[in-house]
């Protein structure tokens, strides 16, 4: 018999009871005025207990750690242990990551350093495996990573599933590599934006059991219907929450999670995080208990962890301590029984960044043409974007706000694409990133193409950065960890984040500009992109000139 089991039975002390307040039960979306005793880390029993020591809560609420059910932590542009540093005071005590940003860059190199940084965090940070690496088969980013290579890691600890199936047409058509890889886990994560109808119940009859692409109440309740689970996302760009809100009912939560995907450091700190999906919840009408059931039990259910999601005799102690007041916010983190203090910042060992991109010329990036073009359109708030036709005299349109967009080869060198983008807003200057998803080569979109390319230069210069270029103004924040994330303190982070947003801001652009311009290269996301290539029909799935005859 266990310690746990004695202690659970009252027939030995516990380590730790905490006192005096009301739990949220997550199972009856109730509140119960009780105790609950700890050893080694687990709630071994609700009620009163002897306990070595005793922690009187004095009335607070108290609710299970919060759980971010899809998330990619090099999004944040922070490695693993200073993501914890952020995200943790927000009560969230489990993360469910997705490290297909770096292994794309790195391959399995990329998976160890996530899986070897998650453990020193001090959050419970669970991977699944990549399954999309490279995205498609067009793509070509810094590595290509098999069924084969992925095996290797699917019973290892820390392992919960099968990362986000982008590949859709490889699912429907049968490709067998990707059916090889579906059949590595029980537990896979999908990813269709707009799917629906019959390849949508083909893509659920193959095993994909979640999405959280959903930008429509309507998409989200097709897929619900079907039997999947909606993980109602809210990042930086990709803001979800307002449209799914009326989704999640007490008949449903059972079957909503809660996912931010792409959330920036600078957001994460202002904004919060699986707490602020809860807020926002709650400004649309949805009560704090089905929010709380959705951020707590229903995404440790999805991924069969039983021993997390509520506070109940098994399960870890990892807890939130509520503020008083109607406004959700958390006080006091509690992992394993233990209250979280911030440890400060530990320099990781990250991988060697990946360049081998010589600059371009203005030359090099020539748009070559005039007439009817095809332009990538933003939609605010949103990571889908529009397929416009516009006619084009000449690049710059300032009038009409269309720029220039030049996506490079940081790999091989191979050169350069180049695209139009309308609704990024620059007046003046560029702005340059390698963080461009998901194969990660460097993209930029400017004014000029003189300052594009210096963009691009200062990107290759600190071998991964974001940078804005405005006359002989430079603000970069250097990526030095793959090209993707900052090696340094998250406030160091978030001060260079302000900087690049005062600048670019100056520039005319859209809030959050990084962000958009990092996904107009991601070609499993509907409806145009540009490429290494060129401009990409998401919709059609090929290549297709930048300038066309007819709409």
């Amino acid at each position: 018999m266990g310690r746990t089991i004695r202690v659970a039975q009252g027939l030995e002390p516990a380590d730790r009871l905490f006192t005096h307040l009301s739990l949220y039960n997550p199972f009856t979306c109730s509140w119960d005025e009780t105790s609950f005793a700890v050893a080694d880390g687990i709630v071994v029993g609700i009620g009163v207990y002897e306990a070595a020591e005793t922690v009187d809560l004095e009335g607070a609420r108290v609710v299970p750690g919060l759980i971010d059910a899809h998330t990619h932590i090099e999004s944040s542009l922070l490695v693993p242990g200073e993501y914890a540093r952020c995200v943790v005071p927000h009560g969230t005590t489990t993360v469910v990551a997705d490290p297909h940003e770096i292994a794309n860059v790195s391959g399995i190199e990329g998976l160890l350093f996530m899986r070897a940084e998650g453990k020193k965090a001090g959050l419970s940070i669970l991977l699944t495996l990549p399954s999309c690496v490279p995205a498609t088969p067009l793509d070509r980013g810094g590595a290509d990573l098999s069924a084969d290579d992925l095996a290797t890691f699917a019973d290892t600890a820390g392992v919960v599933g099968l990362g986000e199936v982008m590949n859709v047409p490889g699912v429907l058509s049968g490709d067998p590599e990707v059916w090889k890889k579906i059949g590595l886990c029980a537990v896979r994560d999908g990813h269709a934006p707009l799917l629906s109808g019959q390849p949508l119940n083909a893509y659920v009859l193959a095993g994909i059991q979640s999405d959280h692409e959903c930008t429509a109440c309507a998409e989200a309740e097709e897929k619900l219907k079907l039997g999947m689970y909606i993980m109602m996302r809210e990042g930086s760009t990709e803001q979800n929450i307002a449209a799914l809100a009326p989704l999640l009912t007490p008949c449903t939560a059972s079957r909503c999670c809660f996912a931010t995907d792409d959330r920036h450091a600078d957001m994460l700190v202002a904004a919060g995080h699986i707490d602020d999906a809860v807020r926002k919840l709650m400004k649309a009408g949805v009560s704090l208990e089905t929010a709380l059931r959705a951020a707590t039990l229903t995404a440790a259910e999805r991924f069969r962890l039983d021993d997390r999601g509520a506070i109940a005799p098994g399960r870890r102690a990892d807890f939130c301590v509520l503020a008083e007041g109607k406004v959700f916010a958390v006080k006091e983190t509690y992992i394993l029984g233990k209250k979280y203090e911030d440890p400060g910042f530990r320099k990781p060992a990250c991988p060697k960044p990946r360049f081998a991109c010589p600059v371009p010329s203005p030359a090099d990036i020539a748009v070559g043409g005039q007439g009817r073009a095809r332009v990538i359109g933003l939609v605010p708030g949103q990571i889908v974007t529009e397929s416009l036709s516009k006619e084009v005299a000449a690049v710059p349109d300032l009038e009409e706000d269309i720029l220039k967009v030049v996506v490079c080869d940081r790999y091989r060198g191979t050169g350069c694409g180049v695209g139009l983008v309308h609704g990024l807003g620059l007046k003046e200057g560029a702005i340059a990133t390698s963080v461009s998803h998901d194969a990660h080569n460097i993209i930029a979109a400017g004014v000029t193409d003189e300052e594009i390319v210096r963009a691009i230069s200062e990107v290759v210069g600190h071998q991964g950065a974001m940078t804005a270029v405005r006359g002989d103004a430079v603000v970069t924040l250097p990526l030095t960890c793959g090209g993707l994330m900052a090696a340094m303190p998250y406030p160091a982070v978030c001060e260079a984040l302000d900087r690049l947003s005062a600048e670019t801001g100056a520039m005319g652009a859209v809030d959050q500009p990084f962000m958009y311009l990092s996904f107009l290269a991601l070609t499993v996301i509907p409806h145009l992109r540009v490429t290494t290539r060129g401009v990409f029909d998401a919709d059609a799935f090929r290549d297709v000139p930048l300038f066309s005859e007819g709409p």
